[in-house]
């Protein structure tokens, strides 16, 4: 086979070391190093002794980001390739082989490395997924704080929408403080919670200890806490999506794409387009392309592959938030799928159509264009009249079809 490269170098890394496998044209040379910085500085200085022109390591985990951002500054085509497409030969397995099977691929030129942003994108994708996190955290605290007053036979979420809705915390607050008179909580509520008559003094008639007290106190300072730090992260967040700030609003035309999901996605895949050369390739990337399982003809499953968790989440979410909308291509297009193979598929399909259309607004710079309701009916106009055809003739009738003059 071709060399790529005449000197290049292939590491397996772990959490506590690393082996390096330079290959250059007197032989290969096999060592290994701590993970320490002063270990990792020694290494960088072996690779560029030798005069490697590219390395390649496994995207083990978070341990490739060490080595990574020290070799970044460096002119050498370093890639970070997933685990997947290096698999060797099932057969003796070390550390030592590892290294040497990455080397001797890469200096073949049978790698491709992963998609791996910029430094200021990484630490912007770190900071929108940190607060994801926080998010889910917060919901988790809700959940806990709902539990506790169901324990004290506190029905409050079955009156009110929100548990963190202000009637609900200016009720738990005073419940927290020792209030037990039912007329007095009641007086606390907003007038539409008010409307729903004695059904909220019911729901408020529990045996509230003061264990519960104490859980709620502490469940609702846990709550605010993170509420804060969600706060700064989102002014942080806001400051450095200042560079994007065109791409956000043209992301955010789209319908059920608010600006939250705009900056999560454009997080993850930044604002330049041409390292996909299609749509379909980011798409893929994602893992929202169906999958393609064929043998001797027949088509087995169609299940996604594994992709960016990060962005498919955030736009399943945005799909299925599109499903409660009206007069909109992709709701249509979410009813259409949804009556044949069900509610998931339907969002990861729909979710494929935003990234698409994410992809294009994107590269073209302009905003999102609704196709309306009925466009899918126009476009199969011809199929749909044929199935209609076929099935009134199934029933003894004949149909004859004219157009308008």
């Amino acid at each position: 086979m071709e060399i790529v490269h005449q000197r290049c170098c292939g590491l397996d890394v772990h959490k506590n070391s690393i082996t390096s496998c330079i290959i250059t044209p007197e032989g290969k040379e096999v060592k290994t190093y701590s993970t320490m910085t002063d270990s990792l500085l020694e290494l960088v200085d072996e690779i560029c002794n030798t005069k490697c022109t590219g390395v390649a390591m496994e995207s083990t985990s978070v341990f490739w980001k060490p080595i990574y951002n020290l070799l970044e500054g460096l002119e050498i085509e370093t890639m970070v390739v997933n685990a997947r497409h290096i698999k060797a030969v099932p057969g003796r397995k070390t550390d030592v082989k590892d290294a040497e099977w990455i080397a001797e691929l890469l200096q073949h030129g049978l790698l491709k490395g992963s998609y791996i942003p910029d430094r200021e994108n990484r630490e912007l994708r770190e900071m929108v997924r940190y607060r994801k996190s926080l998010i889910y955290e917060r919901s988790r605290e809700i959940n806990r704080m709902q539990k506790v007053m169901e324990g004290a036979n506190i029905k409050l979420s079955s009156v009110v929408s929100k548990v963190n809705g202000k009637s609900a915390q200016k009720i738990i607050d005073a419940m927290i403080s020792g209030e037990q008179d039912i007329d007095k909580l009641n007086d606390l509520a907003n007038n539409n919670v008010k409307s729903k008559g004695d059904t909220l003094k019911r729901a408020l008639k529990g045996l509230m200890g003061k264990h519960q007290q104490e859980m709620l106190s502490m469940q609702k300072k846990h709550i605010e806490f993170l509420d804060s730090q969600i706060n700064d992260l989102n002014d942080r967040i806001h400051q450095r999506m200042l560079p994007f700030a065109e791409s956000l609003e043209l992301v955010d035309t789209i319908p059920g794409v608010g600006m939250r999901t705009a900056e999560e996605v454009i997080a993850e895949i930044g604002t330049d387009m041409s390292r996909w050369p299609t749509a379909a390739h980011l798409v893929s990337w994602a893992g929202l392309s169906p999958g393609d399982n064929e043998s001797a003809g027949k088509r087995k499953s169609t299940r996604t592959r594994k992709g960016n968790k990060h962005i498919r989440a955030a736009l399943v979410e945005s799909a299925n938030s599109i499903a409660h909308s009206k007069d909109k291509y992709l709701c249509t297009k979410y009813s259409n799928i949804v009556s044949r193979r069900g509610k998931k598929k339907a969002a990861v399909a729909v979710a494929r159509e935003i990234l698409i259309s994410i992809y294009h607004i994107i590269k073209k710079k302009q905003p999102y264009i609704e196709l309306g309701s009925d466009y899918l009916t126009h476009k199969n106009k011809e199929a749909i009249v044929k199935k209609a055809i076929k099935k009134i003739e199934s029933l003894g009738y004949e149909v004859e079809i004219k157009r308008p003059a």
